[in-house]
């Protein structure tokens, strides 16, 4: 590192080309696929993303099943438009009102548009609103007639109100359609990918701005929520970068005075930014919620080690009154400490590539990136700045400082005292320390494991306002999906086992004739083989020459259907029976606001077939009333929502479920529920079952996240305590250089459980981030302590001293570092807000920990651990 200093300040010129001619590069290989698509189609272009399914990779488990169960019953993400009317005696359900709904419903199902090659927008024919969902009526006994809901706006406002009775009496409409009080309806916009939901919501948005009413109109859904982060992303580093840059100049020039000489460190970060993310834009990688926060952090953290140096220059200057000399002593004493600084700092982030969150792999990567760029733009280009200014431009500079390099500000006699506090109480210091832990500890045991993307927003914003208020009438946004299927697959060995079983029970007329039809057929599928059988026994029946032999062939193909359908496992009763029972269970916990189930088909259509009586509203007795009741269904309108529960061989069903809360917690305690459900109710057919949907993906996600985060803690720490030990040549100087991070994190967690602040991704990801900055202050200490204590050879002594200048640049480094995070203060999304303060939090209280922790440790083991360290000659004489 020294070399790098010294060819700076011979070179100062070579190094500020050479890095402005690689800034100027990356950003011209960024921005050319914009710019020029064809010519460039060989770059990556900027590619934003914002969907919490890329927090798994592509081929995880839960994401295959999802896309995969998703296509099979034909989903589709959905846009969720609520409207209330707090005025109207009949809420939304008066003529005004529903003659806007139909028509936004009209246009909403014309939002279609070309991209890419391929057709995109709203999917039109799967629309939920009034006027594209079926009422099913009875038209006399054995007879259901389908209608629309609402086929044209309703002339007065009694046809309003009878639009909301009609739906009511349906219960895949009730409360999810029209809520239970019959003031407020719900628009269900299927769109054809997520990443356009944003588009649909503005458009939406558009059009309702049009309509002269007092209805509320309040766009939501995950889609939309996620989205719309993408596009505030965007705001938050437009304004939380360039605030951060202009604390930390405020911040170096009241701690320097020196205009001229703070542009240094500062164009040290805008280059290490400006080459971090053109690096991550060329190489293909997207802006997620975390690489999005990659320049808020490597900019405090490249003037951390020009802070130093400049500390260093700023107290030695007027003693030494020559810039190349002043340099060269600063970078002697300093470049160990910088170096191992950097390097964990990288470790640190580095450590998150080895969690299973690709973007947070991504994020610690080129963090780390970012990190060693800026040391090595710090040991060169910061010497070069210096050798490049006028000499006569650094009159006056330090001139806070005596002839031995003290200053005399309020800075230093607040950490003269503080050295001497430390010495002095080092026991008081040592107990409160361990009373710190202890509240820690029990505070860390009432974290809550939690997260939300709507609570991503502010409790003011739009979708915050529409989730809420949704959620009070209707019965969930929140969609989760619950696929069941038999636990065995129907076989062809199965339904030969079957027949052979049925052939025993056949008259004894048709028995050897049956055996050798059946012997015959050769289709290798157990449908195929079944359809061939029944087939050939059809044809022997027609063939019969007296009524008995024909009665035995037809009640033998009879039996052949029953064996057929017996694998049709979610046509059966009972089965069908069992599900019912499964979403009572479900609605009894508290935790589901309603299900949707293929039952609520059967039984409302089975009610209509006889006549609309109430009590007929069940699930028929036998497997072919129920397929009555399905083929009726598919004469409707909209005969495909059938296959959005059951799949057309009727092996597979699908139970939406739906939540008023987003909560990970609340979805994982509907999963154990139904877990439990499983356990303790047996099944008539054995089952299996799978979740599906974005509120089940993002439990799963942050359960990775959290153990992620814990394994890349725990390897970095692992790491990093293995490079102290190595710098220091002592195990107990490592743990030493630890122990004030150790109780900082315990004690930020700590109060993150007191407080009941919930577990949420930018807190999961906090520990592993601050690692490698929080213990760049100890190094800084424990170096500088040591290197001190050989010249003075007594502890006692070295306190004064190294809560000289030592003490002064790492506070300036605190002070700098964490206020440096608090611009994300202004971002207006939570997730930023939460880093800017607990990572300012952390960083702010390490460097009060080591300037407390450390100085009385060492103190009262001052024996012990210097024990090894030879005084030099001077320090002898």
């Amino acid at each position: 590192m020294l070399t790098l200093s010294e060819h700076a300040s011979r070179h100062p010129k070579f190094w500020f080309r050479l890095s402005g001619a690689l800034c100027l590069l990356l950003i011209l290989l960024a921005a050319a696929p914009t710019l020029s698509p064809t010519t460039f189609s060989f770059l990556n272009p900027l590619h934003i993303d914002t969907d919490p399914e890329n927090m798994l990779r592509e081929d995880e488990p839960v994401r295959v099943t999802h896309n995969h169960l998703k296509q099979e019953f034909s989903l589709y993400d959905v846009v969720v438009v609520g409207v209330i009317n707090r005025d109207h005696p009949q809420g939304v359900f008066n003529a005004r009102s529903l003659k806007n709904v139909y028509d936004l419903a009209a246009f909403a199902r014309g939002l279609r548009w070309e991209e890419n090659g391929s057709e995109q927008g709203v999917v039109g024919v799967d629309l939920m609103a009034p006027s594209t969902v079926d009422n099913i009526e009875q038209a006399g006994l054995g007879t259901v007639r389908f209608e629309w809901l609402m086929p044209s706006p309703p002339v007065n406002d009694a046809a309003a109100l009878q639009v909301a009775e009609k739906a009511m009496r349906i219960p895949m409409l009730r409360d999810t359609l029209v809520s239970s009080d019959q003031k407020a309806l719900a628009l269900y916009v299927p769109i054809t990918s997520k990443d356009i939901s944003y588009q649909i919501a503005e458009k939406l948005r558009a059009k309702v701005a049009e309509f002269d009413s007092n209805d509320e109109y309040h766009i939501t859904g995950l889609p939309v929520a996620q989205d719309q982060f993408g596009v505030e992303m965007f705001k938050q580093m437009a304004i939380s970068a360039p605030l951060a840059m202009l604390l930390i100049f405020l911040l170096m020039w009241w701690f320097f005075r020196h205009l001229r000489l703070v542009l240094a460190p500062l164009a040290v970060a805008m280059i290490s930014v400006i080459l971090t993310m053109g690096l991550l834009v060329v190489t293909g990688n997207t802006v997620h919620i975390m690489s999005s926060m990659i320049p808020i952090f490597v900019m405090p953290i490249a003037v951390l080690d020009a802070v130093h140096i400049l500390s260093d220059f700023f107290d030695r200057y007027p003693r030494i009154r020559d810039r190349n000399k002043t340099i060269r002593e600063v970078m002697e004493e300093l470049s160990a400490p910088m170096l191992y600084t950097s390097i964990t700092t990288c470790a640190g982030f580095a450590s998150l590539a080895f969690t299973p969150i690709p973007p947070v792999q991504v994020f610690g990567v080129f963090v780390s990136i970012g990190v060693g760029l800026a040391w090595l733009l710090t040991v060169t280009l910061v010497p070069a700045y210096i050798m490049l200014m006028p000499e006569n431009s650094l009159q006056g500079f330090g001139m806070n400082t005596d002839k031995d390099g003290e200053e005399h500000t309020a800075l230093a006699r607040f950490l003269h005292a503080l050295g001497r506090f430390t010495y002095r109480r080092a026991k008081l210091v040592l107990v409160a320390t361990l009373l710190v832990a202890v509240g820690a500890g029990y505070g860390i045991s009432k974290i809550q494991i939690n997260d939300n993307p709507v609570k991503w927003f502010a409790e003011s914003h739009p979708i915050r306002v529409a989730d809420q208020a949704l959620n009070e009438r209707f019965a969930g946004t929140y969609m989760a999906y619950l696929a069941l299927q038999p636990a065995a697959p129907a076989t062809l060995e199965d339904a030969r086992n079957r027949v052979t079983a049925l052939l025993n029970e056949t008259d004894a007329a048709i028995q050897e004739p049956a055996r050798a039809l059946i012997s015959g057929a050769t289709a290798q599928t157990r449908d195929e083989w079944l359809r061939e059988v029944q087939d050939a026994v059809a044809e022997a029946r027609e063939q019969a020459d007296t009524d008995a032999l024909w009665d035995a062939w037809d009640a033998l193909g009879q039996g052949l259907d029953a064996v057929r359908q017996s694998a049709e496992t979610f046509k059966q009763p009972e089965t069908l029976a069992y599900i019912e029972t499964l979403q009572k269970y479900l609605q009894e916990t508290g935790l589901v606001g309603k299900s949707n189930a293929l039952p609520d088909i059967v039984k409302t259509v089975h009610r209509e077939l006889m006549q609309g009586d109430a009590e007929a509203f069940r699930i028929p007795a036998s497997a072919p009333a129920v397929g009555q009741t399905l083929i009726t269904y598919q004469s409707s309108h909209r005969p495909q929502d059938l296959w959005r529960f059951v799949t057309p061989d009727y092996r597979n069903t699908n139970l939406w479920i739906q939540l008023k809360s987003g909560d990970n917690k609340d979805m994982a305690a509907v999963v154990a529920a139904v877990d439990r459900f499983f356990a303790q109710h047996l099944a008539p057919t054995a089952l299996k079952h799978e979740w599906f949907g974005l509120t089940y993906i993002n439990v799963v996600w942050q359960e990775k996240m959290v153990s992620g985060m814990l394994e890349a803690f725990l390897g970095s720490f692992l790491i990093v305590l293995a490079m102290m030990a190595f710098l220091f040549r002592s195990l107990w100087w490592g743990l030493l250089s630890m122990l004030p991070l150790t109780v900082t994190i315990g004690a930020i967690y700590g109060v993150i459980g007191w407080i009941g602040k919930d577990y949420d991704m930018p807190v999961a990801v906090l520990s592993a981030l601050s690692l490698g900055l929080a213990v760049d202050y100890a190094i800084h200490f424990l170096a500088r302590s040591r290197f001190l204590y050989r010249q003075t050879g007594s502890w006692r002594e070295t306190v004064d001293a190294v809560f000289g200048e030592p003490a002064r640049a790492i506070t300036r480094n605190v002070i700098v570092i964490g206020v440096g995070f608090l611009p994300l203060l202004a971002a207006p999304l939570i997730p930023y807000q939460t880093v800017g303060v607990f990572i300012s939090s952390i960083l702010l209280f390490a460097g009060v920990a080591t300037l407390l922790i450390l100085p009385a440790l060492l103190t009262a083991f001052d024996r012990f651990l210097f024990k090894n360290l030879q005084p030099t000659r001077e320090a002898e004489a």
